[in-house]
């Protein structure tokens, strides 16, 4: 079956939570939450949850395990908390979770980084994505400029297909 196919068979929305991360923003200036909110809708997505978390591992771990036991979301998008720095835990959290990391995701989105955006700088990026369950992860780096390649270039044109993926397990 083509890939074309696997589309055609995909669902026609998937319900959504979005997570910032983040020790300053509050919600009225969360731009990239926002952002990935309005491009899903935009696309016929459907935004069931929208959370801020400060950069704290513990925290980020609980939101994704309390997301992923949750019927009502298919799909956790984070952004934030994905950089080098020693507070960004983004990363070791969402890792230390998955049941299967899309390893292509990562990079994909630091090729394009690079191609597209920020050059060399792509290296810093620790963007990930992976499956816990029924649930597709996907944590972008936090700039305006990352979440709208990410949900663009690679989220938005697959998100459909990768649940139907997950849910040929549960069929």
């Amino acid at each position: 079956m083509s890939v074309q196919e696997h589309k055609q068979q995909a669902p026609s929305t998937v319900s959504c939570m979005i997570l910032t991360v983040s020790d300053t923003r509050t919600f009225e200036t969360d731009k990239s939450g926002h952002l990935m909110k309005d491009l899903l809708e935009m696309n016929g997505y459907t935004v069931v949850n929208h959370q801020l978390v400060k950069d704290d591992y513990s925290a980020i771990r609980h939101i994704i395990h309390s997301a992923c036991e949750d019927e009502k979301i298919e799909a956790l998008l984070i952004n934030g908390g994905t950089g080098i720095s020693f507070r960004d835990t983004t990363y070791e959290a969402v890792s230390s979770m998955l049941d299967k990391e899309l390893t292509g995701f990562g990079e994909l989105f630091r090729y394009l980084s690079y191609d597209k955006d920020i050059g060399a700088a792509a290296i810093l990026s620790r963007a990930i994505a992976g499956v816990r369950g029924k649930t597709v992860i996907f944590s972008t780096p936090g700039s305006s400029g990352a979440v709208k390649l990410a949900m663009e270039d690679l989220i938005i044109p697959e998100l459909s297909h990768i649940m139907r993926e997950i849910y040929k397990d549960y069929q």
